[in-house]
């Protein structure tokens, strides 16, 4: 019975860097765009100038846009892996 050669890294199913650099940064700007949003809202709606409630709200709005694209975002990451995964399984069995 004859062995396939191994390689001497193992295989990476990992997305690439950009892919994760660009995932974060847009976590960052969702975030920022739902706290300002949040922000915003909050203190159009008051009549009493209650700045602190809507930074609350706006730190609240934040943080729910963050987790929302975060989630997303992962999800992407994870199907862009799988991806790569098949096709490298695909090219080594038409090898």
């Amino acid at each position: 019975m004859v062995t396939p050669p191994q390689s001497a890294a193992p295989p990476n199913a990992a997305p690439p860097l950009l892919a994760r650099v660009l995932a974060i940064a847009a976590i960052v700007v969702g975030g920022l765009c739902g706290g300002l949003i949040g922000f915003a809202v909050t203190d159009v709606s008051c009549t009493d100038g209650c700045t602190g409630t809507a930074s609350v709200v706006g730190f609240a709005s934040a943080i729910g846009c963050a987790i929302g694209i975060a989630i997303v975002a992962v999800l992407a990451l994870r199907a862009m892996a799988e991806w790569n995964e098949k096709e490298a399984r695909q090219r080594a069995h038409d090898e």
